[in-house]
């Protein structure tokens, strides 16, 4: 395989660093799915820790750096699982953390964010204005910027996963990657095609923001003037173009999935896995949903990624589900 920014040595060392809290989540075959799906599914639980997301995994990698450098403060911008990751860490470490977020964003994930002590500010926007107002102040204030997918830590804090998912699991065919910046898709990516070349790895996006998705198929790099989805974790329009050289040499396929297909995924994943996940994490079921012929017979793991979700919004979608 040719080389991304990844280190499968680092990616080991990582382990240490992070807190068990967030490692060897659970994965287990979820045979109540299978008779809707036509395939064989094991599920990657990557909601059963504090933040309820798997971005735990990098913002322990950061503040961990940060806290040994003697770093004392940082700033990100965030849909709302990053902030509640690097809130959380920085915490634990004593790192003022400043979280930069759309006014926009799911109101959960906000108040989540203000609870575990971080800062907020709120722009008028969209997730790329928020990046650019968390690099103005990392700029003024002198302060690091954590940048999710772009930092290594974050890519490599997910591949973690990887290497939970090569290490545990029975043979199977084929990993759901749900893919926004990229951090979870080329830290996974990479990890499976060092130690498992012959698994397919499959990112999935919203059809609603697909700027990843068309910058992998088109090998450059292609913005969006818009977002328009219910999940808003993976909402970006501005690839950044060192996480999509990555993905060009670790993903087999990206697809994108219809809202209503999202949607459904949710539902199915409340019924018949007792979940309750946000859009973002029902990806991969939305991907075989629209293509069960290409899935039939295969066995394949999907991440669940996260389960922040506006409640009265949650009820709303899978109150209306249908397929």
């Amino acid at each position: 395989m040719q080389q991304t920014r990844l280190d499968t040595g680092r990616i080991r060392a990582a382990r240490r660093m992070i807190d068990p809290v967030f490692l060897d989540t659970p994965l287990y075959r979820c045979e109540a799915l299978e008779p809707g799906l036509g395939c064989a599914v094991s599920i990657k639980l990557e909601t059963a820790n504090p933040v309820r997301s798997f971005k735990g995994r990098g913002t322990e990698l950061v503040a961990s750096l940060l806290a040994d450098n003697g770093s004392r403060a940082a700033v990100c911008a965030s849909a709302g699982n990053l902030g509640q990751a690097l809130a959380w860490s920085g915490r634990g470490r004593g790192l003022d953390v400043t979280v930069v977020a759309s006014r926009h964003a799911t109101v959960a994930k906000l108040d989540r964010i203000r609870a575990l002590g971080a800062r907020l500010e709120l722009v008028d926007g969209d997730h790329e204005l928020a990046r650019e107002r968390a690099a103005d102040i990392a700029r003024h204030d002198g302060i690091r910027l954590v940048e999710d997918s772009l930092d290594i830590e974050t890519c490599e804090g997910a591949a973690t996963i990887g290497l939970e998912l090569v290490d545990a699991a029975p043979s199977f065919d084929a990993v759901l990657i749900a893919l926004g910046g990229g951090a979870m898709a080329t830290g996974v990516g990479h990890v499976v095609k060092a130690l498992a070349p012959d698994v397919e790895v499959i990112c999935v996006q919203p059809l609603g923001a697909p700027a990843m998705t068309h910058s992998w198929r088109r090998r450059r790099v292609v913005t969006t003037d818009s977002a328009d989805t219910i999940a808003d974790g993976v909402a970006g329009r501005c690839p950044i173009p060192a996480v999509l050289d990555d993905l060009l040499l670790v993903a087999d396929d990206a697809v994108l999935v219809k809202e209503e297909s999202i949607i459904a995924g949710m539902r199915m994943l409340l019924d018949h896995a007792g979940l309750v996940v946000e859009p973002s994490a029902a990806l991969g079921v939305a991907a075989i949903l629209e293509d069960r012929d290409r899935f039939a017979g295969r066995h394949v793991v999907s991440i669940v990624c996260g389960s922040n979700v506006d409640v009265d919004a949650y009820h709303r979608w899978v109150g209306a589900a249908t397929l």
